[in-house]
């Protein structure tokens, strides 16, 4: 059922980012059609994950605050498409539930700071992210989103008119020659800089190469 529906809201939610935030949209295609994909993201907003469902052609699943399931109102849709996480640490049952989801094919964002940065700064990506990947052997495809922070900055309580931007990275995958924890290592260290080089790159007019 709740398949049936984001089939038929998200054409109509795509539509209002388009009106409303003037959404463009870079490097789409670069976001593999089936398999385990993981898109990690920038979080700079609440308005993310809802942008980012809309903006990708699959059903997506996000890694989520385990206190959001029990939020009024959107805890249902919470509970529906994410995969809990304490606050604190990442415990293994949300790596293992998360693997399994990738291994069957699914896609999964995740948002590799661990939660909204509210300067706009980058951080090391949380070991997470690494491990993940390493063990569902699943494609890493970076994404920045930018515009949502005015659109929608914390502690705000309606919409505001901005223009929203969302940027796809060319995906990072197990190398021929590397090993599960010699590509973890990788993805951790290099992550955050594909993240930031693409909004850097938003200015090309997505002539993106990265």
């Amino acid at each position: 059922m709740m398949a049936i529906v984001h089939f038929l809201i998200r054409p109509i939610l795509y539509l209002i980012f388009k009106i409303l935030f003037r959404l463009k949209v870079y490097g789409a295609e670069r976001v593999p059609e089936k398999g385990g994909v993981i898109i990690a993201a920038n979080h700079v907003s609440f308005l993310d994950p809802l942008l980012l469902g809309v903006v990708l052609k699959r059903r997506t699943t996000f890694i989520a605050k385990q206190y959001l399931f029990s939020t009024p109102i959107i805890g249902p849709v919470v509970k529906h498409y994410s995969i809990p996480v304490d606050a604190g640490r990442t415990r293994p049952s949300t790596i293992k539930e998360a693997v399994r989801r990738l291994r069957s094919g699914e896609l999964i964002v995740i948002f590799p700071e661990g939660g909204i940065n509210l300067d706009g700064s980058f951080i090391d990506a949380k070991r997470g992210i690494g491990l993940i990947a390493s063990m569902s052997g699943a494609t890493i495809v970076p994404a920045f989103i930018d515009g949502t922070q005015r659109a929608l900055p914390v502690g705000a309580r309606f919409l505001r008119p901005a223009r929203i931007e969302v940027s796809l990275g060319q995906p990072l995958k197990l190398g021929e020659n590397e090993d599960k924890k010699d590509f973890q290592e990788r993805v951790c260290m290099v992550i955050m800089d594909k993240i930031k080089a693409l909004g850097e790159g938003q200015m090309a007019n997505g002539k993106l190469n990265l």
